[in-house]
């Protein structure tokens, strides 16, 4: 049992390292002596605790084993209610002001509280060193008329090495945009706790009609940070968002711990977490099922990349579940600045269309880079397609041209991404659709090494064909092994498969192929 996190009124702890999303067992809790219930999942939290007191936590499991932490809480200066400072929460009431009150009023070190009740509002600013803790039974709905919403530039002149600071950003670019529910810019040491929830209602307005096109600005999310450093949200659940639900750029020391996030699977764009140019970022113990992309990191296309040069780098993914949503793990588009060191084991996916899928094109850079990637004891179900790495992936709006998916060899230059190496580990799907995994590199540059240890593919008798990379050319699939397009190394050890039609393995410029049993 390991402590991951403690606030003032909270902690969440880690049950079971081998478990996945779920424990492999029920653990009973008892916190100081007293049964705090029973928890099935490998990542749970408490709630309700007193500040800067010590905790003795147990866990029991039904065959005897016994394991104890103690934790110490952290101090709190104050909490200040947000009924006090007028707000009402009774789904009516613009609440917005008076939340933001509380908000600004809040010393550092101290607590505002959200109790129980529906606070309809528009985005909040949050402070430095302040902990919003939104409560069981507390909803946070978002306004729906869009012309309520503040707007963030997308930048500003500035006194600095870069002579601007950025403000809004819209898929790896620049751009004005809404303000989100929970807005954060320059902040230090800031957290959002509770088993409360904030509601977007996205489908109650207009968000989800023609959602690309720019109106007044470009859609907000749930949760946006810019520049922030050490930032915790756990235990809160996020619901239809009007775009990407967690968006945190440029920022580091995060995590995000226990939480839900929800959109119906065919709401647009509503990826689940997208952190962009962020480092040591932790996601634990959260289940996402959304409409598009469940993670996706990304760092930027081209402008944003050249200039900035900051990868989305040092993360960690692990006991969270991916149900639905059209990838479950995906690495880009937009990564001109660079994955790497990136490590996503001990979850579970259920429904994706693809499962741990890496996309990027020509024009991504010379330092759009993913490397140094592991994806290890990662459990799938239903999953069409459990692994694709794409390099001709069809975005924007040159995304059809001849250039980016051309099959013949373009010169290496200024535009040219690269992957480096990429590993599978302990990765297990049944109920594979279109095959096991669609590797596809440029011509020009190869994807440089793809691994795969100990994995465990299973088809669907009743499979039929699917298109499984989103690239021209690229044909429709049923129950076929590994497909592998300009790569320069595979290593293949401990990989089983079942079901398979036609051959396990199909290459085309695959320089070298080692494979064992």
């Amino acid at each position: 049992m390991e402590i991951l996190f403690v606030s003032s009124r909270s902690c969440t702890v880690l049950l079971d390292p081998e478990g996945g999303y779920e424990a492999r067992e029920k653990h009973i809790l008892y916190l100081d002596g007293e049964e705090a219930g029973e928890e099935y999942r490998s990542v749970a939290s408490l709630f309700d605790l007193e500040p800067d007191t010590e905790y003795r936590l147990e866990s029991r499991t039904e065959d005897g084993r016994t394991e104890t932490a103690v934790f110490r809480t952290r101090t709190e200066v104050c909490t200040l209610n947000a009924r006090d400072f007028g707000a009402k929460g009774d789904g009516e009431t613009d609440d917005t002001p008076m939340l933001q009150a509380a908000i600004l009023s809040c010393p550092e070190g101290g607590r505002v509280l959200v109790p129980e009740g529906n606070y309809v509002t528009g985005p909040l600013f949050l402070k430095s060193r302040m902990t919003l803790e939104i409560a069981d039974g507390a909803t946070l709905s978002l306004l729906t008329d869009r012309e309520r919403f503040p707007i963030l530039p997308e930048s500003v002149d500035a006194d600095n090495a870069d002579g601007e600071l950025l403000m809004g950003l819209w898929e790896g670019n620049r751009e004005e945009g809404f303000a989100s529910a929970l807005t954060g810019i320059d902040l230090t040491d800031t957290a959002v706790i509770g088993q409360g929830t904030v509601d977007g209602r996205a489908g109650e307005g207009d968000w989800w009609i023609r959602p690309k096109e720019k109106r007044i600005a470009r859609r907000g999310h749930l949760l946006y940070l810019q520049r922030c450093r050490g930032f915790t949200v756990q235990g809160i659940t996020f619901r239809n968002s009007p775009s990407w639900n967690l968006h945190p750029a440029f920022s580091e020391e995060l995590d995000f711990l226990d939480l839900r996030i929800e959109a119906p699977w065919d709401s647009p764009n509503t990826d689940g977490f997208d952190p962009e140019c962020c480092r040591n970022v932790r996601l634990l113990g959260t289940e996402i099922s959304v409409g598009d992309d469940c993670i996706a990191l990304k760092s930027g296309k081209i402008g944003i990349g050249r200039k900035y040069k900051r990868p989305c780098e040092d993360v960690e993914i692990a006991w969270c579940a991916m149900l639905d949503g059209h990838g479950g793990v995906t690495l880009g588009s937009e990564m001109a600045g660079g994955i790497r060191r990136v490590r996503v084991h001990h979850c579970y996916m259920r429904g994706n269309d693809r499962g741990l899928r890496i996309k990027t094109r020509r024009g991504r850079g010379k330092d759009g880079i993913i490397d140094d990637i592991l994806f290890e004891k990662v459990r799938m179900e239903d999953v069409k397609m459990p692994l694709i790495v794409n390099s001709m992936y069809f975005c924007d709006p040159d995304g059809h041209s001849e250039w980016v998916q051309s099959r013949e060899k373009k010169p290496v230059d200024e535009t040219t991404p690269r992957i480096g190496e990429i590993r599978f580990e302990q990765v297990t799907a049944t109920g594979c659709k279109a095959c096991a995994g669609y590797v596809l590199g440029l011509p020009e540059r190869p994807a440089e090494h793809i691994a795969m240890k100990d994995c465990v593919f299973t088809f669907d008798p009743e499979a039929e064909p699917l298109v499984p990379v989103m690239a021209e050319q690229a044909e429709a699939c049923c129950r076929r092994g590994l497909i592998l397009r300009n790569v320069d190394r595979v290593t293949l050890e401990g990989v089983r498969y079942e079901g398979v039609e036609g051959p396990w393995i199909e290459t085309e410029n695959v320089n070298q192929i080692t494979e064992k049993a």
